[in-house]
């Protein structure tokens, strides 16, 4: 999920490009507003809530415009396959590239259950509850030209179990793409946990599945395909999915669906008008805060209430404008404000009232430096960019400096999901950073598509902005943060060849990361497989799913693996 040439920070150290002292008109106005003033704030205590991913009044409808989504109880005979492929690639940079090294790793697979794909013909299914474990479809060759036997998942975790040694985690269970999707493939959505109900959305289709052996809870076809969602869900379990206006290839994504993730209902959906030329290039943004969600592109955002769908604010007056936001308990806004020569600069942050849209505090950033990511919300720790410069800005909850990260061995990186000819995206979709009250975490470079190296975690003090420690990863083997728990770094280690991947934990002050889940090396290659995983790690369980699926050849893409589950 790195960014696109041109896009992405420059790598390596960041020091002082971002000179609090001072701004472009002269001292600082005062706290709360404008340049940051030295020696302002101390560590504020507070649970760290990772990061995961607004629109303009207008009118919009009620349902009506696609035909209800259907919810599928149990799996329906097969897959089915869009009609029409084609058209250009519009996924992230080096997707194609990372797709051909997954599907090069993979020994291919069958699919424990099929649901429907997405083409015309499909007609989707209703029936009783069906909670039995999923069965194998059998398919007597793989896709393509090979003529391989195809090996479904659940043989797969069998073969891998076998060969698993004594202390390492096994394959809970694996599960399949299991849809024909568009040539280049598509974005794979979520995790999402609901209570003990793990989703995933793919293409048309949103999937619920039992977190402790991959039961299919629900399956849930919507009418027209997926094109942006939050990266959390609200805290009861429901989430507002970006869908396309309809099937068209050039259909805009101008359409609100919410769904229960606990039962895989569809709930209200409501479409709005993008006008203008800013509005109509950009990608959607969504952020869920509270029980609102914010929809915006580069220069238009308003909210719905999650529960209701009620409208409840839109744009403001004036020309500084919301476009990107970030979930999670605090409603921190990127704003861009419009100047004389059709730009949007001039940015701010502003933490905003989510069931309101107002400014509860706004800091204003230094000329022609622009908000790249919001890494953590609580506390607040800002990646900001500008040509050939870098930084990473630390504020206060009441929006006051705090410090600005410094020092450290340099080579770092950040993994961002960003479409190269994205202009408006989801501003918390950053892998392999965590926070606490008094620490962050980061790693340096460790590679990409599959070409591995060891790296090392690296922490910082919050207070000072300074460098506090640097550890080797494990086991010789690339690692990136996930969170914090219990004063403890949480961190997942990259499987590479014939080793394993697993989770590893390092305290505060540093040291060397111990192993609490060490996932086999018989799997290594299932492992590597998977694209630019998102890995979630609860309840002694790591979920790992990819962020884009696709395939060399016609299908390869169905028996890709969609969600691998280790331990349990």
């Amino acid at each position: 999920m790195s960014q696109p040439p041109g896009q992405q920070p420059p790598q390596g150290a960041f020091g002082a490009p971002y000179d609090p002292a001072t701004g472009p008109d002269g001292p600082p106005p005062q706290p709360g507003y404008g340049y940051p003033q030295q020696g302002l704030g101390q560590p504020r205590p507070g649970p760290y809530t990772q990061p995961g991913p607004y629109t303009q009044p207008g009118p919009y409808t009620q349902p009506g415009l696609h035909q209800m989504p259907t919810q599928q109880q149990y799996p329906v005979p097969a897959p089915g396959g869009p009609q029409g492929r084609g058209g250009w690639f519009r996924g992230r940079t080096g997707k194609i590239v990372g797709a051909v090294v997954a599907v090069a790793l993979l020994a291919g697979g069958g699919i424990w259950f099929a649901t429907s794909g997405g083409g015309d013909d499909d007609e989707p299914l209703a029936g009783p509850t069906h909670s039995a474990k999923p069965t194998v479809t059998p398919s007597p060759t793989k896709g393509g030209a090979t003529g391989e036997p195809v090996t479904g998942p659940e043989e797969e975790a069998r073969t891998i179990n076998a060969g698993a040694k004594p202390g390492e985690a096994k394959v809970a269970w694996i599960r399949n793409g299991g849809i024909d999707l568009p040539r280049n493939g598509e974005d794979q959505f979520g995790p999402w946990l609901a209570g003990d109900t793990v989703v995933r959305a793919l293409f048309n289709t949103v999937s619920g599945y039992s977190v402790s052996d991959g039961t299919l809870r629900w399956n849930l076809r919507l009418p027209t395909k997926m094109c942006a969602a939050p990266s959390q869900p609200t805290a009861d379990g429901r989430i507002v999915l970006g869908i396309r206006h309809d099937s068209a290839a050039d259909a805009e994504c101008d359409t609100l669906q919410m769904v229960d993730l606990n039962t895989g209902k569809a709930g209200w959906r409501k479409s709005y008008v993008r006008k203008g030329a800013w509005d109509g290039l950009s990608d959607l943004a969504m952020a869920i805060n509270g029980d609102t969600v914010t929809v915006g592109r580069t220069s238009r955002t308003e909210g719905f209430r999650v529960s209701d769908g009620k409208r409840l604010f839109g744009e403001r007056p004036g020309t500084c404008q919301p476009f990107g936001l970030a979930s999670g308990p605090v409603a921190i806004a990127a704003v861009s404000c419009h100047t004389a020569d059709d730009q949007y600069k001039n940015q701010q942050l502003q933490r905003i009232d989510p069931a309101t849209g107002k400014a509860l505090w706004t800091y204003k950033l230094k000329k022609d430096w622009e908000v790249s990511q919001i890494l953590s919300v609580s506390p607040l720790v800002v990646s900001l960019k500008h040509p050939e410069k870098w930084a990473i800005l630390v504020l206060d909850a009441d929006g006051t400096y705090r410090s600005q990260l410094s020092g450290g061995p340099g080579d770092y990186q950040l993994k961002c999901e960003r479409d190269m000819m994205s202009l408006g995206r989801n501003l918390d979709n950053c892998v392999g950073v965590a926070a606490d009250a008094n620490t962050f975490y980061m790693s340096t470079k460790y590679g990409e598509f599959g070409e591995l190296h060891a790296n090392k975690v690296v922490a910082f003090d919050l207070a000072t902005g300074k460098f506090r420690w640097s550890a080797d990863a494990p086991a010789g083997q690339a690692v990136t943060p996930l969170r914090t728990e219990g004063g403890k770094l949480l961190m997942y280690v990259h499987a590479a060849k014939g080793k394993g991947g697993g989770i590893a934990t390092l305290p505060s002050t540093g040291g060397t990361p111990r192993f609490v889940q060490r996932h086999p090396a018989s799997g290594a290659d299932l492992e590597r497989g998977i694209y630019e995983p998102r890995v979630v790690y609860t309840g002694g369980r790591a979920l790992l799913t990819p962020s884009r699926i696709s395939g060399i050849s016609d299908d390869d893409e169905v028996d890709q693996p969609s969600v691998v589950v280790f331990g349990g």
